[in-house]
């Protein structure tokens, strides 16, 4: 959809440490093969805050920088993956009592990888519906052992502890809003999901989660070239309908924030097919921090932003997917 008056008025991130990857290797915690086609120099590791946490900080970070007070926010959207630090919780509230304590709509956003960009998707109706208020939208993950393993359970992208945030605004911002698209094909969904059978709790088949399984049961009944197409496919569409309604092309971005992926992930699904230079995206970057779950873009847009990357003019694009499986893609225009 073409976006109208909503801006980006504020972002904060929080990486609590770095674990180098050789010391990783050095220590018996994963092996050479794992990463060796990753091209990934470091991950971002939380020793004891919860993802709920992380979250916090990040939010108070970005709603400083939005000069937000409690009554300018009226939407709290909180995208996650995995476990947030306690069971039967929403997180949601818990963000919303310890940064803004206010009244408005607090909930989580499950969409995995996509999270953000959904959230984001959510937002800008709401907020459309509402002119002159805030939404703060919230993502964060902390991947742990026994539930995940960072460096097997999804081979290829090595995983990374973090939380992001940003403030979306239709009473002004230092960037623009251009244009949201989400696509999503349901057909993908058993490939994180595999054949196994409902359990009756968290961690009832597979502990650490293995997605490479998964996916292995996927293609012998499907095929391998059924899964890439429709994964392809979506994402092309997300894509192109973004682009379209922000009237260019790829090759006129300045910036272009892609999933914090390993290098031959990156080069398969978006480098080579949508022909991306690395050097305009903040793939330098993300190579030290990992795949941060929902917050990718959110982190690396931050990024840009936080190190003068990010000018006056540039437009930024953003390109999300997660399992479900859903795709996603903003525009962003600097001011």
């Amino acid at each position: 959809m073409r976006v109208k008056d909503v801006f980006v008025n504020g972002s904060g991130v929080r990486l609590p440490s770095t674990l180098n990857v050789a010391d990783a290797i050095a220590s018996g915690e994963c092996e050479p093969k794992l990463v060796a086609r990753t091209d990934v120099e470091s991950v971002s590791v939380s020793p004891h805050e919860s993802a709920a946490e992380m979250a916090v900080e990040a939010a108070r970070v970005a709603l400083a920088r939005a000069g937000s007070a409690p009554d300018d926010v009226d939407l709290i959207l909180h995208a996650t993956t995995y476990h947030q630090g306690q069971d039967l919780w929403p997180v949601g509230s818990y963000i919303q009592r310890e940064t803004v304590r206010n009244s408005c709509l607090a909930l989580e956003i499950r969409q995995m990888s996509n999270g953000g960009l959904a959230a984001m998707d959510l937002a800008v109706s709401y907020l459309i519906a509402r002119p002159g208020r805030d939404a703060l939208l919230t993502s964060s993950d902390r991947f742990c052992l026994p539930g995940i393993d960072r460096w097997r359970t999804d081979p290829g992208t090595p995983y990374g502890d973090g939380a992001s945030a940003l403030v979306l605004s239709t009473r002004g911002g230092y960037a623009k809003l251009l244009s949201l698209a989400i696509n999503a094909d349901s057909d993908l969904e058993p490939l994180h999901r595999g054949d196994v059978p409902f359990g009756l709790a968290p961690f009832s088949h597979r502990i650490p989660v293995d997605f490479e399984e998964a996916k292995h049961t996927f293609s012998r009944e499907f095929g391998l070239s059924y899964g890439i197409n429709k994964a392809n496919a979506g994402q092309a569409l997300a894509v192109e309908q973004a682009l379209s309604d922000a009237d260019m092309k790829i090759g006129d971005a300045d910036w272009i924030i892609l999933p914090h992926f390993g290098r031959r992930r990156l080069d398969v699904n978006y480098l080579r097919p949508y022909d991306i230079d690395p050097e305009r995206t903040t793939w330098s970057w993300s190579r030290t921090v990992g795949h941060l779950g929902a917050g990718d873009q959110f982190a690396s847009f931050d990024h840009l932003v936080q190190t003068g990357k990010a000018k006056s003019g540039q437009r930024i694009v953003m390109y999300g997917v997660g399992a479900g499986y859903s795709w996603g893609c903003a525009v962003i225009e600097m001011l």
